[in-house]
Parts: C-alpha cells; sequence; structure tokens
C-alpha cells in the first residue's frame, strides 16, 4: 500500500482543488452569462399554474412558452440509527469546509462512483478507509470483471471494502464514531455518506403544474419533456450517475426540442461514461448481461488485456483490459476499457457506436506506434479471428490455396 502514498498534504491538495473549481467556474459567472445576453436571477421559486403557466421568483412571474429544469441534486443520506446526531461529511461538503483535517480513519458508506474516488484518494493521502456497501459488488451498474479488478486495486492499496453488508446503528463514543455493520463495530474519526444522489426539486409546487417526481427523478420522455409537455429537465434531477457530460448532452436535446419542435430524442447508446479510479473505468452502450439478456447468443465477446500492449508495458502500466460487445454480424453493442486513460481510449468507440461503424472499421484503423490505443484495434480483430473459427470451411478453403501457392515456388 505504501506504494501509492501520495507526497502531498491534504490540506495543500484541498487548497488546489479549490482553486481549479474557481477557475472553472469563472467560466460561467454571471458577469459571462449576462454578456452572452442571459438574464440571471437569484432567488428561490415556484412554479404557478393560474392564470398562466408560469414561475414566481422575488414576487415577480416569469412566462415562457417552455421552461427547463436543472436543479441539480443533493447526497441522499440514508435513514441510519444515531447518524444524524453522531454527524457525517458528503462529497459536496468536503469542499465546502475551509479546515477540515485529513481523518486518520474514515469510514466510508455507500458504492456511489465517488464512493469509490474518495476511498482511493484518501487512502493515498494516508487515511486508513473502510468502505461498505449495501451491494454485492462496489459498482453494481457495471461489468462484473471490471468491479472485481477496481475492487482488488483499492484492496491490495489498504482499502478495507465489505459488500453485501448494512450499516444499522452509528454512535459517539469515546471520542470517536462507531459504526454497527451486520454483527461487528468498525471505529474511525469520521464518516463519509456517498450512497448516491436524490433530485433537488423541493419548493418548486412540481405536483401543482403536473410534473411527476419519481424515487430516484422527475419522470421524462425520451424527449426530455415531464408529465407536463411544457416543462422539460435535464441533468442530475433525472437521475443515475452524477456525469456533467451527460448533463450536457441532455440539455442540447432539451434546448432544441424547447426552441423549435419537440422532435429530438436522447440516445445514451453511444454516451460513455468513466470512473476515475486508478486504474480508470471506462463504459460505453450495453453490458454483457444486458446484451445477452437482448440478443441471446448472437452476442460475442471481444477481449484483450493492457499488458499485450507496447506503450502499456514501456508506462509499466500494464493492469487492466478492453472488452467489445458485438453481435456476429460485427455490430457494435459496447465495450468496458479499464486502464490507463481508459476515459480518453473510449471515445473511438463511442464514436463507432454513434456512426454504426462495423467492429472491422476500428480494427482497420491504424493507431500510432507506441501507444495506449493499439488496445482498441487489437481487441476489434479479435472479431475476424472469430469468424475465422466459426467458419472451418473458409479456414480450409485458405489453408488449401496457401498451400498451392507455396507449390508454385519457382
Amino acid at each position: 500500500a505504501t506504494l501509492y502514498k501520495v507526497g502531498v498534504q491534504f490540506s495543500e491538495a484541498l487548497k488546489w482543488a479549490k482553486g481549479v473549481v474557481s477557475a472553472l467556474d469563472e467560466q460561467h459567472s454571471p458577469a459571462v452569462l449576462a454578456a452572452l445576453g442571459i438574464d440571471v436571477i437569484f432567488g428561490a421559486g415556484e412554479f404557478c399554474r393560474l392564470p398562466h403557466l408560469g414561475f414566481v421568483v422575488n414576487g415577480q412571474t416569469l412566462r415562457s412558452r417552455n421552461y427547463l429544469i436543472a436543479t441539480g441534486s443533493r447526497p441522499i443520506v440514508p435513514d441510519i440509527n444515531g447518524l444524524q446526531s453522531t454527524g457525517y461529511i458528503t462529497p459536496d461538503t468536503i469542499w465546502q469546509q475551509t479546515n477540515i483535517a485529513l481523518a486518520k480513519s474514515l469510514m466510508i458508506l455507500g458504492g456511489d462512483p465517488v464512493a469509490i474516488e474518495l476511498a482511493q484518494t484518501f487512502t493515498r493521502l494516508g487515511s486508513s478507509v473502510t468502505l461498505v456497501v449495501n451491494t454485492p459488488q462496489i459498482l453494481p451498474k457495471e461489468d462484473p470483471e471490471a468491479n472485481l479488478l477496481i475492487q482488488a486495486q483499492l484492496e491490495a492499496e489498504g482499502v478495507k471494502i465489505l459488500t453485501g453488508q448494512q450499516v444499522t446503528q452509528v454512535k459517539w463514543i469515546q471520542d470517536k464514531k462507531w459504526i454497527q455493520v451486520g454483527d461487528r463495530a468498525i471505529e474511525g474519526d469520521e464518516i463519509l455518506v456517498a450512497v448516491g444522489q436524490q433530485p433537488h426539486v423541493e419548493g418548486l409546487n412540481l405536483k401543482g403544474v403536473g410534473v411527476e417526481v419519481e424515487r430516484l427523478g422527475i419522470r421524462i420522455n425520451p424527449k426530455l419533456q415531464t408529465t407536463n409537455s411544457r416543462i422539460y429537465a435535464c441533468g442530475d434531477v433525472l437521475g443515475g450517475y452524477r456525469f456533467a457530460h451527460l448533463a450536457n448532452y441532455e440539455a442540447k436535446i432539451a434546448v432544441k426540442n424547447m426552441l423549435f419542435f419537440p422532435l429530438f430524442k436522447v440516445d445514451y447508446r453511444h454516451i460513455p461514461w468513466a470512473i476515475f479510479s486508478d486504474p480508470e473505468l471506462a463504459r460505453v452502450g450495453l453490458t454483457e448481461e444486458q446484451a445477452r439478456r437482448r440478443y441471446g447468443d448472437e452476442v460475442l465477446v471481444l477481449r484483450r488485456y493492457f499488458k499485450s500492449v507496447d506503450k502499456a508495458q514501456i508506462r509499466g502500466e500494464t493492469t487492466g483490459f478492453c472488452k467489445i460487445l458485438v453481435l456476429k454480424s460485427g455490430e457494435i453493442l459496447g465495450a468496458h476499457l479499464v486502464g490507463a486513460q481508459a476515459s480518453e481510449l473510449i471515445h473511438a468507440i463511442a464514436l463507432a457506436i454513434q456512426q454504426r461503424l462495423k467492429v472491422r472499421e476500428i480494427a482497420n484503423l491504424t493507431s500510432i506506434f507506441p501507444s495506449l490505443s493499439e488496445i482498441n484495434t487489437q481487441t476489434a480483430a479479435e472479431w475476424s479471428q472469430h469468424r475465422q473459427n466459426q467458419n472451418p470451411s473458409r479456414q480450409n478453403f485458405l489453408e488449401g490455396f496457401f498451400n498451392l501457392r507455396r507449390s508454385w515456388l519457382p
């Protein structure tokens, strides 16, 4: 585990992170938005139905043909006996505190992607981390093979992982926080709650204007219209993983439908995402389980490992694999990448899915040597081998053809 410790103080890392966030926020400051012709109004507000559909803020009623809800989300806080009185932090409140000290021992509740990233980050900063998830695997929505590799890496670095476990009680005893997990009690300096997000829609009077909100998010159709067709929604309020690029994609679709006509639909099949653990985990399209449930035996699994890539060997980052799911016709259904720069490498496969290219197009792409991109072309090339193995007649013909060619040598 000491191999992965970083030579930086937590306070320094926190200061740097806040500086980065501040610089990024400046790009979307009220002054910048105003220069673009956007009116920015600060204040709490709610929808009204009468006399017309509108939005009331600061005593003023704003009216429009269409409205877009993009209010984001907030961390879910589970109803655990003693949690509120004992105290806890969330992924959001970590960065809001000014003089927070690094906890010597940290207990993380939840298998949200952010929980995985923070577990590894705090371990490398020097904390003793225990991660408790109530699902059989740490990332229940992801490929089991990818999950096992990420979990093994975390455990190798010193993270204690308890899967399939529920925290039933939290107590404060002699300046330590204790959590009850099954039949065992675990002590630590701090509790981090990262079980997921819930939509931030309180006080908007959505029920009053006919907008239905389900357990995980606002109910929408493929055009991102809510149950009130004049009100659209995008981003975290829809539930699922909290990814900024996904919210941006949804916002583009929603705005086009609002400004013109509701003709455009979201298509998540070609939208990639990544979890920034080390190694990174990236995915696009269907998982193997989803693909087999839909297409059965027509699914082929193409797989190559980073250890077969020269650039990975040069960098000493050989942990990981690329898995591409295709139909026998070569249509790409999805892909999983676990390894160095996975979040960058996944884009080529995402583009192929978006443009409906067959897997052979990736196999025929000439990658720079040496580069990590070779993992994509090597994996895609496995499709030809599968076809060869499934067609013995073609194999026999080619073998006979080349034997004949050899016999013609001058």
